[in-house]
């Protein structure tokens, strides 16, 4: 057996990260350009120069042009990219802290269990936590998505749980706040059950600049949080033994990991309700394209699940003149084919 010299493994690995590199710079040009489209695709048919023009200077074709770019298609495009963001990196650090690559917020029951949250504050106006005003609905999202998220924690410790185990629990996690939110409708008003239909089927029609903010700083935050433990999350992926071997805090990392899923999951469910499988395309697309380091595997999973979402919301505008259709419907007609060739592909590598 001969020794490969140094160098060639260097030039070897340079090549490599050039490549992820490169395919990261085309996910987000592509991101870009489907951004562009959508903020041109509308009600209207507004060539995509003119909306530029807009863009450039708001009061370039008048009052009424400004107003449809900037008060409507701007934050509409602008939220479909970070909660895209927000679902595709809460779905990567699912997968890599469970091990499971149909892991993410929808398929488990978190993004249900966060919807059911909101709909507590809106029905009963009931709170987790008392006296915090206009956060209720956010707040109590992102508790119920945390607890979820600590229950199939305690589930994966159990002997005997497989990938397609856990899919088992999430469905039953899934149905049981499902029945919960049924509930919630049943007890509603007609104002409220209005309200939680937006949770329960996902929609960018109540995009606010004030909720992009919010997204953007979040996902600053929680983009080079995920970054800084690219490491140990990779050494993950190669099993808890290896991983305790080189010296990973396999339990602190999960419970970071799990505050940040938790964040990430209840956030974009609060602001555009339940849209399901975009954690799972995303990073299912980056692992692909670029393998297990996180290094590249994180960024490209936002970037994936941003661009997903964006051209999910072009289509939803584009299906039917005049009519806008929820992204949760389209997304979960995409997601499922994905589902169900990882399905099938984890069985036959395990058959095989």
């Amino acid at each position: 057996m001969t020794d490969i010299p140094m160098t060639d493994l260097r030039s070897g690995y340079g090549a490599r990260a050039r490549r992820k590199t490169a395919l990261l710079a085309l996910a987000a040009l592509a991101l870009l350009l489907s951004f562009l489209v959508e903020i041109g695709t509308g009600p209207g048919d507004y060539p995509l120069r003119v909306v530029g023009e807009v863009l450039a200077d708001p009061m370039a074709h008048g009052a009424r042009l400004k107003v449809i770019v900037w008060d409507y298609r701007l934050p509409v495009a602008l939220t479909a990219v970070i909660v895209g963001a927000l679902l595709a990196v809460a779905g990567a650090q699912m997968q890599t802290i469970l091990n499971n690559p149909l892991a993410e917020p929808f398929t488990l029951g978190v993004s249900a269990a966060a919807s059911f949250g909101a709909s507590l504050a809106i029905v009963l106006g009931f709170s987790v936590i008392p006296a915090i005003g206009g956060l209720i609905v956010a707040l109590n999202a992102f508790v119920f998505a945390l607890m979820t998220c600590g229950i199939i924690m305690l589930a994966t410790r159990l002997k005997g749980v497989g990938s397609e185990t856990m899919i088992l629990f999430g469905i039953a996690i899934f149905f049981t706040f499902s029945a919960l939110l049924s509930l919630m409708q049943y007890m509603a008003s007609e104002d409220q059950i209005s309200r939680i239909v937006f949770w329960m089927m996902g929609s960018l029609g109540r995009a606010s600049w004030e909720k992009i903010g919010l997204g953007a700083a979040l996902l600053a935050v929680a983009l080079p949080f995920g970054l800084m433990r690219t490491w140990p999350m990779t050494a993950l992926r190669m099993g808890e033994t290896t991983a305790a071997g080189m010296g990973v805090d396999i339990a602190r990392l999960r419970i970071e990991m799990l505050v940040s899923i938790s964040l990430l999951a209840a956030t974009a469910v609060a602001f555009v309700g339940t849209v399901g499988f975009i954690g799972l395309v995303g990073p299912h697309i980056a692992r692909m394209l670029v393998g297990e380091d996180q290094r590249f595997f994180l960024p490209l999973s936002a970037l994936v699940g941003a661009l997903v979402l964006s051209l999910t919301s072009i289509l939803s505008k584009s299906i039917t003149p005049g009519v806008i259709y929820p992204i949760g419907i389209i997304t979960a007609l995409i997601g499922v084919p994905v589902f169900v060739s990882i399905i099938l592909t984890t069985r036959r590598e395990r058959l095989g």
